[in-house]
């Protein structure tokens, strides 16, 4: 029988990087479901606006703290998720000692508080342990093609450690872990700075700027909506499954279809303008999903159309001045 989202029991729940993007979102699925919610984040890339709207929810708490630093946490846990870090580009690369520390120090810490709480701990890690990959699909038994020495390694290789930290916790020190290697993800609620390409496409053709697409354009990536991926993100965390588990959408596109959509989406009349493709860029990036509807029953339901609708007119309220 699938697991749906219904499973997790509801208990105390932990999330690091509680106030960015994809954590706000499921800070937000995890109060649906009955628990009580910690969001730990240090507003690097995070936003307390993020979570703005649940500031007088009687179940949830924002606490301000560098989790790189300490995970200090008061009462009983049930689980601890580990979403904290810098995730897009310009992001890493200008934390990138920051975005390696939290990669490991603040992977230690979590693993610590969830070890020494009896909770359960589920690690955020990403497709970047892919690197620029050699297979396609990519499926969670693909060692990855990362170049260890490169600018991103500051993000791919930090979140290819904290895998290795979770798993020598799992094996050596009993800790009850899950890891999911999140993929492209979209939706309301990212910055319009974030630096990936649905903000940058979105931003420009909003505000009469050329869409920037780097490289000839038919670099591939798989873009899943974020009400998708927050439901994998519960079921897994609801299973029993200890090994990584990939989340996104196997709908693949190119940059250029990506900036040509979005520009028709937001009856822009900005040109599409090619620069430099950055040292390292993957060239396809989709995921194997198949362990996914084994284990979970999951799989992405939000195709890109219909996801591109709330994510553009989010981006639209922004560029008009607009709250987030």
């Amino acid at each position: 029988m699938a697991l749906t989202a219904a499973d997790l029991r509801p208990g105390r729940a932990v999330v690091t990087g509680g106030a960015g993007f994809i954590g706000s979102h499921l800070c937000r699925r995890l109060l649906e479901l009955g628990c009580t919610v910690v969001a730990v984040d240090d507003f690097c890339t995070g936003a307390a606006a993020n979570v703005a709207d649940l500031a007088g929810h009687p179940r949830f708490e924002l606490l301000e703290a560098d989790v790189s630093a300490t995970l200090e946490v008061a009462g009983g846990v049930d689980y601890v998720l580990h979403l904290a870090s810098p995730a897009s580009p310009p992001d890493y690369l200008a934390l990138a000692v920051e975005t390696l520390d939290v990669g490991t120090r603040g992977t230690r810490n979590a693993l610590d508080l969830a070890l020494s709480r009896g909770a359960r701990f589920l690690l955020a890690s990403t497709s970047e342990v892919y690197g620029d990959p050699h297979l396609h699909p990519q499926p969670e038994s693909y060692w990855g093609n990362v170049n260890p020495v490169g600018p991103r390694s500051v993000y791919d290789e930090a979140k290819r450690g904290a895998e290795a930290y979770t798993m020598a916790y799992r094996r050596h020190r009993g800790a009850d872990t899950r890891i999911v290697r999140i993929f492209n993800t979209y939706g309301p609620g990212m910055r319009p700075n974030d630096g990936r390409a649905i903000p940058n496409f979105a931003t420009q053709a909003l505000t009469g700027q050329p869409l920037t697409v780097y490289g000839d354009g038919s670099q591939t990536r798989s873009l899943c909506f974020v009400s998708d991926l927050v439901e994998g993100i519960v079921r897994l965390l609801a299973s029993d499954e200890p090994m990584p588990v990939n989340l996104g959408n196997p709908e693949e596109v190119t940059m250029l279809e990506l900036a040509q959509r979005v520009r028709a989406a937001t009856g822009s009349a900005s040109e599409i303008v090619f620069r430099p493709l950055p040292e390292d860029d993957p060239r396809q990036r989709r995921p194997d999903t198949t362990r996914a509807r084994t284990i979970l029953g999951w799989e992405a339901v939000v195709p890109l159309a219909e996801g591109l609708a709330p994510t553009l007119e989010w981006f639209r309220r922004l560029a008009e001045g607009g709250s987030r």
